[in-house]
């Protein structure tokens, strides 16, 4: 007869308050409000005005920077800012080679190259590898600040500064990370963040290019911004001026029921990210004493935005017990919402990096890299393990019942073998 604890096997699970346990963003009754006001003032707003300009300016002054481009996604701000950048037909771009797809594939519709490169053991792009991959052709390289844990800037803009490329950031995860108290997204020449759903800053859908350079933010609004908002805010002597009608050719404007969402969001970002921290201290710091879980590092510099909560599975600890085996164990316990990284995951594992050309005539000729050829990243993704970071003191019950069923499955994890 089996007497393990473990719900899986039988056992009382750890958590029985039924699931779903997490939900983003949180919904107040001052959004509600805002997006109902603004659906009665515009739902098409055709240039920079109203609530399209009130978010801008707002965004502009939380990253302290001179001008933001709003966008209906975080890869329509991606694509806008690699086209801004002057990336084009045969330049290449360093990637990291685990991340999410959209911080890589815009380049394909530009005619480049995204060039992958290896992780640490951190998750973070590995320089060294980095550098053995620039050619001649090489234009740029992107920081991704992945899971919300910001990369070390110090480092990748003196690799940046060292090499002659362009520092791009794709802060996705991390709207009001810092490094070294200063925002993600502040760092290199142009950054892109997503404000889709489970994002930190949410419109639902949406996104956002942020820069100092007005020649870039030019660019950005003729990619996608065609028309009366080009023709307001390119000076009339400015040699892309004609374009300004067309811009070329893309709408990519933000919906302003997103925006009221967002703008209304935005100035208790800081108090969740507060939350956010406390409760991924409290984690780190239950998970850290659990022999076979590892929490990440986080750099004295760092001031994460915890997207979520990365934990590494080492299976060597657990006999060689599968993350999957555990997982559903985990789940058995009640803690429905830990989960292994879906879409953010080894761009090799997409069968459009490795043949673009089925889909992109462009590549036909074009063989990408392989399963096997980043093992780094790989490594990571296949010991993955995520838990969503709460941010209300009421949570807590809810966080330590998770914590606790990890720990109990990895005490008894001799029961699943």
């Amino acid at each position: 007869m089996n007497d393990s604890p473990l719900a899986v096997l039988g056992g009382d699970p750890a958590l029985t308050v039924p699931g779903p346990h997490f939900a983003w963003p949180p919904i107040e009754e001052a959004d509600r409000r805002a997006v109902a006001a603004q659906l009665e003032t515009a739902v098409s707003i055709p240039d920079r005005s109203g609530i399209v300009a009130e978010l801008e300016d707002a965004l502009a002054s939380y990253l302290g920077v001179r001008h933001t481009v709003t966008t209906c996604t975080g890869t329509a701000a991606l694509h806008s800012l690699y086209t801004a950048a002057g990336i084009g037909p045969g330049d290449e771009v360093i990637v990291p080679a685990l991340t999410f797809h959209a911080t890589a594939t815009p380049l394909f519709h530009l005619g480049a190259r995204p060039v992958l490169a290896d992780v640490d053991d951190g998750g973070q792009l590995d320089l060294d590898d980095a550098a053995r991959r620039i050619t001649a052709r090489t234009k740029a390289v992107v920081a991704v600040h992945l899971w919300g844990l910001p990369e070390d800037m110090d480092a990748l803009v003196s690799f940046a500064h060292e090499h002659g490329l362009m520092l791009l950031e794709d802060g996705s995860h991390a709207h009001g990370a810092t490094w070294n108290g200063r925002r993600t997204g502040t760092f290199g020449a142009a950054s892109a963040f997503s404000l889709n759903g489970p994002k930190p800053l949410s419109a639902g859908e949406g996104g956002v290019v942020a820069t100092d350079d007005s020649e870039l933010y030019y660019r950005v609004l003729l990619h996608g911004q065609y028309n009366k908002r080009c023709r307001r805010e390119i000076p009339a002597a400015h040699p892309l001026a004609r374009f300004a009608v067309t811009g070329m050719g893309l709408k990519l404007r933000i919906h302003p029921l997103a925006a009221a969402l967002a703008h209304s969001q935005l100035p208790r970002l800081d108090g969740y990210l507060a939350g956010r921290r406390t409760i991924a201290a409290r984690m780190c710091a239950a998970l850290d004493e659990v022999p076979g879980v590892r929490v990440p590092h986080v750099s004295a510099s760092a001031g994460p935005s915890w997207y979520a909560l990365p934990l590494r599975y080492e299976p060597a600890e657990f006999e060689g017990l599968p993350l999957r085996r555990f997982l559903d164990a985990v789940h058995a316990e009640g803690a429905v919402e830990a989960d292994r990284p879906g879409s953010t995951r080894p761009l090799t594992s997409h069968a459009l990096f490795r043949r673009p050309g089925a889909l992109l005539p462009g590549y036909a000729e074009r063989r990408g890299p392989a399963p096997g050829d980043f093992p780094a990243a790989e490594h990571v993704h296949a010991t993955t393990l995520k838990l969503p970071v709460w941010h209300r003191e009421e949570d807590i019950p809810l966080v330590d019942a998770y914590t606790e069923a990890i720990a109990k499955v990895a005490a008894h994890h001799k029961d699943l073998l």
